[in-house]
This record gives C-alpha cells, structure tokens and sequence, in this order.
C-alpha cells in the first residue's frame, strides 16, 4: 500500500484548505487504494469570517484548525520524514497562499514556510511525486522554479504571470482535468481557481491527480 502524506494550511477556503478539494483528495487517494497521512505547519495565523469575507483580529492554531478536515488524525508539519512516505499533497484555499507562505501578498517574491519548502525539496530530491491543487501550485513553482517545473493554475493570467517570474512553466488546464510534469514527478489542478466550478467538475480534476500520484509513487 502507497503512503501518502497530505499537507493542510488550515479549515475554509478564505484562510485555510478548501474543504471540497481536501476531502476530495483524501477520498480519491483511498480509492486509488493509498494510505493517507494528514500534517499542517503548527502556526498561528489570522481568522477570516467566512460569512462576510472580512479578515479578523482573532488569532487561530492551524494545526487545530486543519485537524477539522482531517477528523483529528492529524500531525504537526516538522514531524514529516519523506523517507515514510511515497508521494506528497497539498490541496488548495486561500490559506496555501497565505499560511504556507505568503504568496498572496508578495507574488513571486514570496517566502515559503521552512517546514513547507523543505518538504517540497525533500521529496523533489528523492525523485517521489509531489501534487498541487488550486492555488498551492505557486509554492511548487516558488520552490522548484529553477528546476523549470510546469504546473497549472488553470486560466488565471494574474497569477500564471507571477509563476513564470520564479523561472517554473505554466500549462493552462480545464477544471476537471490535470496537467504532469514527468520531469519533476509533480501533478497539479486547477480545481476552485476557476470560481464558477462544480463540486464535481473539482472532483473529477482530483480524482485524475490522486490517481496519478499513486500511480507514481
């Protein structure tokens, strides 16, 4: 049996994972017949009321609040040994750009959270297949970028354009499908980057991905 591991940012798409896309993930994975393994960063990091979009002063534990998604089976970021597991996996939400790092104020000029980049050059370097959905692409190209790694975002030219200035390639992609770079071993989604998709038009992207992945692994 295929291990492996999945990388939250948190609970709710505005600050955290993007639920649909996790559990997504973790139900493509099993069916791919893998054995799934939940890790979050052990931060803090600043709420957002999902109701009205409005980002809070209220400071939350993301281990806590990834451990929602991951029914409490879950385990702090810097306890990761890649040599335990097959394959790594990081859906997408907001909280990929924002906690794991801070794409979503600097671009491609970003910083990537120690334990996040050490995770992604880790496996990268023992030639084990990485995937990304949604957002989470870009810590995959601010990490891997002079390896010249093609990922997707989908269509989104704002944010394709800051991916070419880390030096990665960028393959638009519709929602359901998914794009490989046999290079690099990394596969990638675009799931809830185009905001008019369908739970199962994200589902089916995943599902493509996760089996990849352990295809791979």
């Amino acid at each position: 049996m295929k291990k492996i591991a999945v990388v939250l940012s948190g609970c709710g798409f505005l600050d955290g994972s993007e639920i649909t896309e996790s559990v997504s993930l973790l139900i493509a994975l099993n069916q791919a017949g893998a054995k799934v393994s939940c890790f979050a960063p052990d931060i803090e990091f600043s709420a957002t009321n999902h109701l009205n979009g409005n980002v809070t002063t209220e400071k939350r534990q993301l281990l806590s609040e990834a451990a929602r998604i991951a029914r409490g089976d879950i385990k702090a970021l810097s306890t990761l040994k890649t040599s335990d597991f097959d394959a790594v996996a990081f859906p997408g939400g907001f909280g990929a750009a924002k906690n794991l790092c801070n794409w979503a104020e600097k671009g491609a000029a970003c910083e990537v959270n120690p334990d996040v980049k050490r995770v992604v050059l880790e496996f990268h370097a023992a030639s084990k297949p990485i995937g990304a959905i949604c957002i989470a692409p870009v810590i995959i190209a601010k990490v891997l970028g002079e390896h010249k790694v093609t990922v997707t975002v989908g269509d989104d030219q704002a944010t394709i354009a800051e991916i070419l200035k880390t030096g990665a390639q960028h393959e638009e992609c519709p929602v359901d499908d998914y794009i490989t770079d046999r290079e690099t071993k990394v596969v990638s989604t675009p799931a809830y980057m185009y905001g008019n998709a369908k739970p199962n038009e994200v589902f089916a992207g995943i599902f493509g991905l996760a089996h990849e992945l352990v295809e791979w692994a």
